[in-house]
């Protein structure tokens, strides 16, 4: 029974791959990556607001921190994915952000003093072969020649971005939990991300915008990561973890279904390279690294 709470998580999350490419037909990028935060703010704040100010004497040192978690995790990695979908597909996007396991493994080496493990290398080429394979449409001279989509290499960037988030994540302990955590990362990022939304032409909220804005604020931000934190509770980091790589096959069946995207061949067998590689890596962390998982697009 517990293992289907990671797998709702994903499930939700691979979801929000859907919604980023359906939303931007819909509303400006920076306007929903506004109301994404700010209405995950407002149903937290019953929550969690009393104890964040309760324990404030606690948090102010780590405000510098918190607010460059924000913007990092909650500012340039959501907005990035919005900006993403208008040239690339929903399910180039689930793919990319797959690779965040991996980009972390090697930012930890610099920023957490690990070293990286024979699994590590050789997963890293195996999942940057098959991410290869795919952005080119299984012609890898063309991707030489022509260079990658702008939404592929805005997900690249923000795959670096939250990757970065999860390490500084296990490198900055702080003293209060998480929720609170998120909690103040929020009010920072609804306050850098005013300007995006003030400078947004569609910043209306309408009927066709309110379901996809209430899944990005209350499902993707709010229930995901509570239900991965239980996940994680009850089942143990590593088990939780290995959930992760079935985001991507997740958002390419809805993708399929919903917004009509045709999977080809390199789909099939670069997406399979760059999930092979990611859980080759992964190898070298047996119930030894307790992750910090947030939500991922």
């Amino acid at each position: 029974m517990f293992y289907l709470l990671p797998l709702i998580t994903v499930a939700i999350w691979a979801g929000n791959a859907i919604v980023n490419k359906m939303a931007f037909s819909v509303i400006d990028p920076g306007a929903i990556s506004f109301y994404r935060w700010f209405f995950a703010l407002v149903m937290l704040t019953p929550f969690v607001a009393k104890s964040v100010w309760r324990d404030r004497a606690v948090i102010k040192p780590y405000l510098a921190k918190l607010a460059f978690l924000g913007l990092l995790g909650m500012v340039l990695n959501q907005s990035l994915g919005y900006f993403a979908a208008a040239t690339t597909t929903a399910t180039n996007i689930a793919l990319i952000i797959s690779l965040v396991p991996l980009i972390s493994m090697f930012l930890s080496v610099p920023i957490l003093g690990q070293r990286l493990s024979p699994f590590a290398l050789v997963g890293a080429v195996l999942s940057l072969s098959g991410l290869v394979l795919m952005l080119s449409h299984g012609h890898v001279e063309s991707l030489v020649s022509q260079g990658i989509k702008q939404g592929d290499f805005l997900m690249l960037i923000a795959a670096v971005v939250y990757a970065l988030y999860c390490v500084l994540l296990k490198r900055w302990k702080m003293p209060f939990s998480t929720w609170k955590s998120v909690y103040v990362q929020c009010l920072f990022a609804v306050i850098m991300l005013t300007p995006l939304l003030l400078s947004s032409d569609r910043m209306a909220i309408t009927a066709s915008a309110v379901p996809l804005i209430a899944y990005a604020a209350l499902l993707a931000s709010v229930i995901a990561p509570w239900l991965w934190m239980l996940s994680i509770e009850r089942l143990g980091a590593d088990r939780t973890a290995m959930f992760m790589n079935l985001l991507p096959i997740m958002a390419a069946g809805i993708a399929s279904v919903m917004l009509n995207e045709q999977l080809e061949s390199y789909h099939y067998i670069g997406g399979i390279m760059v999930l092979t590689g990611v859980a080759l890596a992964q190898k070298r962390i047996k119930a030894k690294k307790a992750k910090v998982a947030m939500t991922p697009a």
